[in-house]
C-alpha cells in the first residue's frame, strides 16, 4: 500500500482473517484487477464516514463504480455479513469477552402489540393523503 492508512483501514491482523472470506474470481471471466484490500477498505471508509460512493478519496486509486458493485455483491451473497461477524468475534475475543453474543436488550418502542390475547402487530401500518397516494401510484405506472 502506497498511501498514508485511514483510521478505517484493516489492521494486518484483521486483513488475515478477513482474506479468506472474499469470494474468488469468477470462473471464465478477467482476472481481477483491483487489490481486494483497498476495496474492503474504501467500504469500510464510506460505511464510517457515510459519504457518497463517488467521493470515494482518489488515493484509494479505485474507481468507485468498482467499490460499489464489489460492496453490493458481498451484501447480495452474504459475504459482508461473514466479514462482519468474524471481526466482531475478534474485537470480542481480544476483550476477553465471549466471541458471539448471548443477550440481547429490547425496549417497549422496538417490540409493540395489541391487548392481551389481540392480533399482534409491530406497527401500525402508515395513514397516506390522498395527494401522496396519487403521486405514488403516478410513479409506480410511469410517465
Amino acid at each position: 500500500m502506497t498511501r498514508q492508512p485511514y483510521p478505517t483501514d484493516l489492521t494486518h491482523e484483521q486483513w488475515l482473517l478477513v482474506e479468506p472470506l472474499i469470494p474468488p474470481a469468477k470462473p471464465g471471466g478477467r482476472r481481477r484487477g483491483a487489490d481486494m484490500r483497498e476495496v474492503v477498505n474504501a467500504v469500510l471508509h464510506l460505511v464510517r464516514g457515510g459519504h457518497a460512493w463517488r467521493l470515494i478519496p482518489h488515493d484509494f486509486s479505485i474507481h468507485w463504480n468498482t467499490v460499489h458493485q464489489y460492496h453490493r455483491g458481498f451484501v447480495k451473497d452474504g459475504d459482508w455479513t461473514r466479514i462482519h461477524d468474524a471481526l466482531r468475534e475478534q474485537v470480542r475475543a481480544a476483550e476477553g469477552r465471549e466471541p458471539t453474543p448471548s443477550a440481547a436488550v429490547l425496549d417497549s418502542q422496538s417490540v409493540k402489540t395489541t391487548k392481551k390475547g389481540g392480533r399482534r402487530s409491530a406497527a401500525t401500518p402508515a395513514r397516506r393523503s390522498r395527494a401522496a397516494s396519487a403521486i405514488c401510484s403516478w410513479t409506480r405506472s410511469g410517465w
